[in-house]
């Protein structure tokens, strides 16, 4: 902030009404001198309060060190009692005893009373177009009126209406080059002409045919009732997805930058508010859990969902037209079908997504399948012999996995047990097989 003697002189203002052209020229070349003289002072105070010189001293500094010499002086001059000498370590006035002497504690040297090291007070100049220096304000004023003409003054406005509108054009250039978006900005350097203000120009660079194919997703997520991103944020959530893709080891052509910095393969990311952290879900399913996995759980996956094997099993994965819930179903349904082809069954989408719907996880699908792989072929062949209800891979799937009918599935099998063992009772031999047989069930 400006201290008070640096401020602009009373009495200068700039009218309100003119009686003649002359005077209205006049009163904008009075106007103009007065805001260069005001830049000036709040450049000169800028100094004056931070500019050190080679002792490593403000002339703020300087300017309290000599008020509070002159302080003590006046204190030495008109006290019979006291003296007064300023410590050259603090800055502040010491007062003492008339006659005494203090003694520096830095040096141990003891000073005398009669301080003349004084420090010049700091002086403000004021430089004219034509390089002359004023130190008083109001005469650079009327000199600066005097070197001024109509045209001149005109041209001095021009001149300052194009360096602020340069401002306005570097300051948005600097912000999109940290994103290396410059590209963007300098076709629209003309604008700068028009003398159009920073928000305005901001709006013209959003008009653009280039702006609008950087950041497309933001037209497709305001048609969809979602916000639109600022630039700073949309570059943010590409560098996550980005960068997600790259520990998972994907392939480069996910994220390639092309014109423009554009990675072409995130836009639907972007247009459907997918979040890194949904996006690494996405990857983790297809990844883990069938890529990565067992050849038989792809096997069941394109059985059951025939459009998926139209296209990568990733790409399908990662489309976010395809709701992550729906797929996580899916791939868990096709781990059950997998799980099956592993126990050398067959089961259907239907069965699969029932399962699914039940709780049953890839793990406990292994288990129950290999069981009912051992259960159901021996259990049909006692059901053909005894003259019973057919007893089939789903009858046995019923008591395996808890499903509807669990109940009646496990009766049935425990009635051909009995039967065979009944049937063999009378032969040692013949019990023991019975045992063998009834054991796997």
């Amino acid at each position: 902030m400006a201290r008070k003697d640096r401020d602009m002189p009373d009495g200068v203002n700039t009218p309100t009404s003119f009686s003649t052209v002359d005077e209205q020229t006049k009163a904008k070349t009075q106007a103009t001198a007065l805001a260069e003289a005001a830049k000036q002072a709040q450049e000169s105070d800028d100094a004056y309060y931070t500019k050190k010189d080679s002792q490593g001293k403000t002339q703020a500094q300087r300017d309290a060190m000599q008020n509070a010499l002159k302080t003590a002086a006046e204190i030495r001059a008109t006290s019979t009692t006291k003296s007064a000498y300023v410590d050259p370590n603090t800055g502040k006035v010491v007062t003492m005893a008339k006659g005494a002497r203090p003694v520096n504690k830095v040096t141990g040297v003891t000073e005398t009373e009669d301080v003349t090291d004084v420090i010049p007070a700091a002086t403000k100049t004021y430089t004219a177009s034509d390089g002359t220096t004023f130190t008083d304000q109001q005469a650079f004023v009327d000199y600066e009126m005097g070197l001024r003409g109509t045209n001149a003054q005109t041209k001095l406005i021009a001149d300052q209406n194009k360096a602020e509108r340069r401002s306005a054009y570097d300051l948005l250039f600097s912000e999109f080059k940290q994103y290396g978006l410059e590209a963007l900005v300098t076709p629209l350097r003309s604008l700068i002409e028009e003398g159009i203000s920073p928000s305005e120009f901001t709006l013209r660079l959003r008009e653009t045919d280039a702006y609008k194919k950087r950041f497309a997703a933001n037209a497709q997520r305001v048609a969809k009732g979602l916000r639109a991103l600022s630039e700073a944020e949309y570059i943010g959530v590409e560098d996550q997805y980005q960068d997600v893709m790259r520990r998972y080891g994907m392939p480069e052509s996910y994220y390639t930058k092309g014109e423009l910095g554009i990675q072409s393969g995130f836009e639907k990311f972007l247009a459907n508010d997918v979040s890194a952290v949904e996006l690494e879900d996405r990857i983790q399913t297809a990844q883990n859990r069938v890529v990565n996995s067992n050849p038989e759980v792809a096997k069941a996956l394109k059985e059951f969902y025939p459009g998926i094997s139209n296209g990568d099993i990733l790409a399908y994965v990662l489309d976010p037209a395809n709701a992550i819930e729906q797929i996580k179903r899916k791939v868990t349904a096709a781990e059950i079908g997998g799980a099956a082809i592993q126990s050398g069954l067959k089961t259907g989408m239907t069965r699969a997504e029932e399962l699914a719907a039940a709780g049953v996880t890839k793990q406990q699908a292994q288990q129950g399948f290999q069981t009912v792989a051992e259960v159901a072929p021996r259990g049909g062949v006692l059901a053909d012999i005894y003259k019973q209800d057919p007893y089939t891979q789903t009858t046995a799937e019923q008591e395996v996995f808890g499903l509807a009918g669990s109940v009646d599935a496990a009766r049935q099998r425990k009635k051909l047990t009995q039967l065979e063992t009944a049937a063999f009772s009378g032969s040692a031999g013949q019990g023991a097989i019975a045992r063998d047989r009834a054991g796997v069930f």
